[in-house]
């Protein structure tokens, strides 16, 4: 049953086939009207405003973006286009028709040398093309629109899609030894855990009516950190569960996997906020990755 009142207006959402376009329609219920392209395209803007006119929805979740981090650093404008005009323009339409924007972002707009969970309040550093873009993005939305909430969320996977959980399970399946980088900190984030705080988010509203203390920026992630190591071991043990033979996993240094763009050593984010404002819990991490491997295998 969904979080969503089944009488209201539709939600749109952007994102087309993507990990957290699915779940909120996985999840959402009928309401949840999503689209992607050639039909909304931020390199064509005038299908944003068309979209909203033909779905008229109550509620618009932007779940597009260029996420190809390492590809950012040499398609500048691409990448510009998709995660902060784009997200800009959307913004803007959505102020001119009084409609509530919530925007997702990442926690590569911070440097990761903090030593502790970022908050909200704390300056962003990005250091890299994709979360320069995903930055300015937040920024120009909150400016556009003043019915914005910004939901920064880390490390997501699902069992549906291209995703860092689903690529171990198929790497531990087919070899005895994996080496995984274990110097980068972050909190995973279910991309299920993300849509259902989001559909609780808009059903307070809903509800409750917009306040204008809602608006602004949320760390929306699991709840605890590990590194990529950890998430790996993790994963795989719940895969072994079901009879997956337990690879040896090594840890190795960023250094010794080297990338075009540059990752945060250490992207963890506070989201008491959430809870605070909004009543809304994340779950566990390590809760949330075993449910996602046990549906893997389920569907398998």
């Amino acid at each position: 049953m969904s979080i969503l009142a089944p009488e209201g207006g539709p939600i749109l959402v952007t994102g087309g086939t993507g990990q957290l376009a699915t779940s909120l329609v996985n999840l959402g219920g009928p309401r949840i009207k999503c689209v992607g392209r050639p039909a909304f395209d931020f390199d064509k803007p005038e299908t944003l405003a068309a979209t909203l006119d033909a779905v008229k929805p109550v509620a618009v979740v932007n779940a597009a973006a260029w996420t190809a981090v390492d590809l950012a650093e040499t398609e500048q404008t691409g990448a510009a286009r998709a995660n902060t005009s784009g997200p800009a323009e959307l913004a803007r339409l959505c102020a001119e028709r009084d409609i509530p924007l919530i925007h997702v972002s990442t926690d590569y707009v911070f440097s990761g040398d903090k030593g502790a969970p970022y908050v909200e309040t704390d300056a962003v550093s990005p250091e890299t093309v994709y979360g320069s873009t995903k930055a300015e993005g937040e920024k120009l939305a909150l400016a556009a629109n003043p019915k914005t909430l910004i939901f920064r969320t880390s490390w997501v996977y699902s069992a549906h899609g291209k995703n860092f959980v689903r690529t171990m399970l198929n790497a531990g399946a087919k070899n005895p030894a994996l080496k995984v980088v274990g110097d980068q900190k972050g909190n995973p984030t279910s991309s299920d855990d993300l849509a259902r705080a989001i559909l609780s988010v808009l059903a307070i509203i809903e509800k409750d009516g917009w306040k204008a203390d809602f608006a602004g920026i949320y760390h929306v992630c699991g709840t605890g950190h590990t590194t990529w190591h950890g998430l790996a071991v993790a994963a795989l043990k719940d895969a072994a569960a079901h009879g997956q033979a337990m690879p040896e996993v090594s840890a190795i240094c960023t250094q010794d996997w080297p990338t075009p763009a540059k990752r945060p050593a250490d992207s963890r984010m506070d989201n008491s906020k959430l809870t605070r404002v909004f009543g809304v819990t994340m779950p566990a991490w390590e809760d949330s990755v075993k449910q996602t491997v046990d549906q893997i295998f389920t569907q398998a």
